[in-house]
């Protein structure tokens, strides 16, 4: 039983196995729709952190160590084999930080790694420290991390939910700034980074800058949408496309080699 799963691999597997990693104040429900629009040959596999959901009764994580730990114990197994990360925004750190921990351990890194929406590691966040004050009121954080958009309409009409919400929010985000604490090193797998033309948050000039934290090949998009364009359809696509061409070419994986681009490239 792997706790940090909310969707039950297949035995034997059902093509390479993509490990979704949602946002912060989110969950796995981000990635619903995800694996019709990802395609054949995938298998997504949302993951969820403590604090939320079906795990909303456990104690929510703010140590980026001891979360990639328990990561790789509850994980480990399945990524022995052929395996890819997507991380979204607080998700693209969770991911890099556990392939560099396996990397670091000398075991299997992704095959891909795909981020968007978050700045890169080694640059300084600024807009966390601000989130972090104490004295800011709840309706001042929603705006700053996109207004309504950050936080689903079903939440926002129920004052319980709405409220163990934007706890969880806001312990996410001392967790970002532990994992953004950490030395960065260049990752031995190929790196795709997603940025959303309209991001009030993160823009383009940072998520590019994920380019230093691989040794392999980088590729770099910008697609239509705000923050939260996780819930849209372009990036799962573009995912898949690239998980099959990884698989079918080894040309693919090569330095230097000729991207398939979606959306608008920049």
């Amino acid at each position: 039983m792997h706790r940090y799963l909310a969707v039950r691999p297949k035995p034997g597997g059902d093509g390479i196995r993509l490990f979704c990693f949602h946002h912060a104040g989110g969950g796995a429900l981000t990635f619903a729709g995800w694996q019709r629009r990802v395609g054949p040959g995938v298998s997504v596999l949302p993951v969820r952190l403590p604090g939320r959901e079906t795990r909303r009764g456990e104690e929510r994580l703010t140590d980026g160590a001891r979360l990639v730990e328990e990561l790789q114990r509850d994980l480990g197994t399945l990524l022995d084999e052929p395996h890819a990360f997507y991380g979204h925004s607080l998700g693209a750190l969770v991911a890099y930080r556990l392939a560099q921990h396996r990397a670091r351990a000398g075991q299997r890194p992704p095959e891909l790694l795909t981020v968007a929406a978050c700045a890169a590691p080694q640059l300084p966040a600024p807009l966390v420290k601000n989130l972090l004050r104490p004295e800011l009121p709840d309706e001042e954080l929603i705006l700053a991390l996109g207004g309504q958009d950050s936080i689903p309409a079903p939440l926002r009409s129920r004052a319980g939910w709405l409220g163990a919400t934007l706890a969880t929010l806001r312990a996410d985000l001392r967790l970002a700034q532990s994992l953004r604490s950490v030395p960065v090193t260049p990752l031995p797998c190929p790196l795709d980074a997603f940025a959303g033309d309209d991001d009030p948050l993160v823009s383009a000039t940072e998520v590019h800058a994920w380019k230093h934290c691989t040794t392999t090949r980088f590729r770099f998009r910008t697609v239509q949408g705000a923050h939260f364009f996780v819930r849209g359809r372009d990036v799962p696509r573009a995912v898949g496309e690239a998980l099959r061409s990884e698989a079918t070419g080894p040309e693919a994986a090569r330095p230097g080699a000729a991207p398939h681009q979606a959306g608008r490239p920049t």
